[in-house]
């Protein structure tokens, strides 16, 4: 229970990789905000250590005053988890700008949002945490996926500026990189690509299991074990790093 006494804050915190990654620090100690857009989703798996908070990523207001409504509750951020985004395809020639600015102001600028205001309240204490959801789309580019890679590498960049600029005190900037994890997220994308590609959805769904190289999809729960340990007491000196998660992606 190494997390006791510490807030962390979990975007994206109702479903999926977020609510298995909130389980996780809950399981060490921690007292965890989930955030996110339906306060049903929210309410549906909050506990006595998962708070549910109603806030948007894609609005600075809402970050703002929702992540100050959250330190004045539970007390300073120390573990900061920007794990709130959108993963959608889409060629180029078909991508608007209405696209491109969600993707944009959910995935890349929406981290910034949370990253920023959290540090706020951590940088004022004596030890934090930071992990930014990537993606392996965030190190090698995702066929058919521009928009996305390009935040997704985005956010890459940001932290590693983050953890030079904050080098030597008691905080790290970390980014896990997945590749297909067994989410709501791929439920989604099966009927994008079957109705994209004009394939069934079981051939959409190979499609994705093919792309890890162990050919399986990858399970929350293992994207929430890297997140523990970067939370741990000895990965002090991780720091700047980018983690794949990906099958033996190289």
């Amino acid at each position: 229970m190494h997390l006791n006494g510490k807030h962390a804050l979990v975007t994206g915190g109702g479903t999926g990789i977020g609510l298995a990654i909130a389980r996780a620090l809950a399981s060490d100690g921690a007292t965890v905000t989930i955030t996110g857009r339906r306060s049903d989703v929210l309410d549906a798996v909050a506990t006595d250590q998962l708070h549910p908070l109603v806030m948007d990523v894609r609005s600075e207001d809402s970050v703002v005053s929702g992540i100050q409504s959250a330190v004045a509750a539970r007390g300073p951020i120390q573990i900061c988890v920007a794990n709130a985004g959108v993963a959608e395809g889409r060629a180029l020639h078909t991508t608007d700008m209405a696209f491109w600015d969600n993707m944009m102001a959910t995935n890349l600028t929406g981290a910034f949002l949370t990253v920023r205001e959290c540090f706020d309240s951590m940088y004022k204490t004596d030890w934090g945490r930071v992990i930014i959801m990537s993606s392996i789309a965030g190190v090698r580019g995702l066929k058919g996926g521009m928009a996305y890679s390009a935040t997704k590498h985005g956010v890459i960049g940001m932290m590693r500026a983050l953890s030079e600029d904050y080098l030597g005190m008691p905080f790290t900037f970390n980014a896990i990189c997945p590749a297909y994890v067994e989410t709501d997220i791929i439920t989604r994308n099966v009927a994008s690509i079957t109705e994209r590609a004009g394939v069934s959805k079981e051939d959409a769904l190979k499609m994705m299991v093919s792309a890890n190289r162990h050919k399986r999809l990858i399970a929350p729960e293992e994207i929430a074990e890297a997140a523990r340990w970067l939370c741990g007491p000895a990965s002090g000196s991780v720091n700047g790093q980018t983690i794949k998660i990906a099958g033996g992606d190289i």
